[in-house]
Parts: C-alpha cells; sequence; structure tokens
C-alpha cells in the first residue's frame, strides 16, 4: 500500500535529527516511525528533552530531519526547496502556538482571515461561519486582541488555524499560557473541531490533562517513540508518563 492509498494525514518514516559534530553530538529523534490519521486527534507527550518537540516542528516543515521521510499526504516534505516548504505550510498546515502570535492592529476576525488574504484565496464563507460558531466568538469579531481575554485570543487563533482548511493543524502548548478554565475551552474547541470539521490535529503537551482530550496519544523517550494510548484518560497518561521517568 502507498502512502496516498493510506488514510493517515501524516507518515514519518526513519525519522533521525542530530544537532552539532563529534563529542557535541545530540540525537534528538532516533528512528522515529509514526502516521497521524486524518479526521483525529494526537497527543504527543514526553519526558523534558524526549524531543516532542523536535518531532512536530519535523513534521511541520519548521526544521529539517537528518533522514528520514516525512509525507503530508501525498506530499514528500524531503528535499523540498525552501520555497516550495513555505507554500506547503500556507496550503495544507495550521499552526496554533503557545504565544497566540496575533497582530495587535487587526481585530479578531481580521486576524483569522489573515491566512487567507496572504495567499490570495477568497474565504468559504459557509466555513467561516461553521468555525465562528464551532469556537464561540461570534460576538467577539470586531474586537483588537488586547480587548480579549487569553482564551479568547487562542481561539481567535484556533480559528486561523482552521479557516485555510489545512490537511493537519499543528498545535504546540496551545493551553501553556492559560489558566485552567480557558485552557478546557480551547481544548474543547479543538476536539469540536475534530468531530465536526473532520479536521485533523497533532498537539504537543506535557499536561496529562490535556492530552486526555486527544484520541490518541504517543510517547517519545530519549528521541524514540516507546508507547501510545488510544482513548487516553488524564490518569492512564499520567502513569504512563511516571513509567517513562522512572
Amino acid at each position: 500500500m502507498t502512502i496516498t492509498e493510506t488514510r493517515h494525514a501524516v507518515v514519518a518514516r526513519g525519522l533521525t535529527k542530530v544537532y552539532g559534530q563529534g563529542d557535541a553530538q545530540v540525537h534528538a529523534l532516533r528512528g522515529v516511525d509514526v502516521a497521524f490519521e486524518t479526521g483525529a486527534f494526537t497527543a504527543i507527550m514526553g519526558p523534558s528533552g524526549s524531543g516532542k518537540s523536535t518531532l512536530m516542528h519535523c513534521l511541520a516543515g519548521l526544521d529539517a530531519a537528518s533522514t528520514g521521510t516525512i509525507h503530508i499526504g501525498d506530499v514528500e516534505l524531503t528535499g523540498l526547496t525552501d520555497k516550495q516548504l513555505t507554500l506547503l505550510r500556507r496550503e495544507r498546515i495550521g499552526f496554533i502556538f503557545q504565544a497566540f502570535n496575533l497582530l495587535p492592529t487587526l481585530t479578531a476576525e481580521q486576524n483569522i482571515r489573515l491566512p487567507l488574504e496572504i495567499a490570495g484565496r477568497q474565504p468559504d464563507q459557509l466555513l467561516f461561519d461553521r468555525v465562528i460558531e464551532t469556537v464561540g466568538l461570534k460576538d467577539r469579531l470586531s474586537h483588537r486582541p488586547t480587548e480579549l481575554s487569553g482564551g479568547q485570543q487562542q481561539r481567535v487563533a484556533v480559528a486561523r488555524a482552521l479557516i485555510s482548511k489545512p490537511q493537519v493543524i499543528f498545535a504546540d502548548e496551545p493551553t501553556g499560557n492559560l489558566d485552567s478554565r480557558s485552557g478546557a475551552e480551547v481544548l474543547s474547541f479543538l476536539r469540536a473541531s475534530v468531530r465536526e470539521l473532520g479536521q485533523t490535529i497533532v498537539m504537543v503537551t506535557h499536561d496529562p490533562v490535556a492530552a486526555a482530550y486527544a484520541d490518541r496519544v504517543v510517547f517519545l523517550r530519549d528521541g524514540e517513540l516507546v508507547s501510545e494510548l488510544l482513548q487516553p484518560t488524564p490518569q492512564s497518561v499520567l502513569d504512563t508518563l511516571v513509567k517513562l521517568e522512572a
């Protein structure tokens, strides 16, 4: 079966990432084989220094792997030029970061529409309305970021990632700057975007409660994929992390 025949949005095979040379070499990833199913919410976890952020950055084309292959849908990232990678990220990938990365001079609606403006694409109004309803921002579209709470700003960032209909959204500690209530709201919206919009989400987190919103959790240790959980709970995630750190 070829990559294009699978039901996976992202596939990595034999992925390695080495920083430095000689005695200073650090092996951040050691032959990782992992696939992320289309229309699913997957969390990546592991102890500090396990390689989880490195893995996500390589999968998203933000960092180049040392060896191995990565496919986003039917496109192989390996060997793409910087221009081709930029185009791929613009057309196929959405990003949600710990820092909301909103432009302060733009309204919430303008921030949400910005990726489409940059790409010269017209928004799908039905999708726009559905995304706004999913993330609960209908009465906040005219507000600027300074007029929004942290949770509302992150919901704008979620909507911005969803609006371009990306093949996959990568979320890097998306609730790291939020209180527990706001974090739970954002995670609920991410889960709703998977259930209701068919979105594919890959999230790096250190929080067992956040990971439990996912359909699946994969665990890294010392740059290797060592375990995974389906239908995780906060306790099952915590128990797995404790074993990995033992």
